[in-house]
């Protein structure tokens, strides 16, 4: 009987692990950044250096791109089918960021900012 509950009580803290590391997964910050013409909404992101988040890029009316060079960054979306890209951005600082598939007059003033702090 020894045996059945020390097995009983492994599967238990085995299970609470799992459960607690499920959570934490759950916990990712998701930013979503809607995309329409000519803008990014929301246009200023701030995010945290070195805390991973999920970036979740949403066409509203034609496909899109965002592209931020300097924290190597380059997502397509389309509309009806939303990208998921998971990042942890490691520099602090400000970071432009702008659609890099033409999309029309107006095209040119398509951009925002990545704010990474600390």
């Amino acid at each position: 009987m020894q045996r059945r509950q020390w097995l009983v009580a492994a599967a238990s803290l085995a299970a609470a692990g799992c459960g607690a590391f499920v959570a934490k997964e759950d916990a990712t910050r998701v930013v979503r950044i809607h995309t329409k013409k000519f803008e990014f909404v929301p246009a200023e992101i701030t995010l945290a250096r070195g805390e991973p988040v999920v970036l979740e890029l949403v066409a509203d009316d034609i496909a899109m791109g965002l592209s931020c060079k300097a924290l190597g960054l380059r997502l397509d979306t389309t509309p009806g089918k939303p990208l998921q890209h998971r990042f942890t951005p490691n520099t602090a600082g400000k970071f432009r960021f702008y659609c890099d598939v033409f999309c029309g007059d107006g095209h040119e003033d398509m951009d925002g900012e990545f704010i990474v702090t600390g």
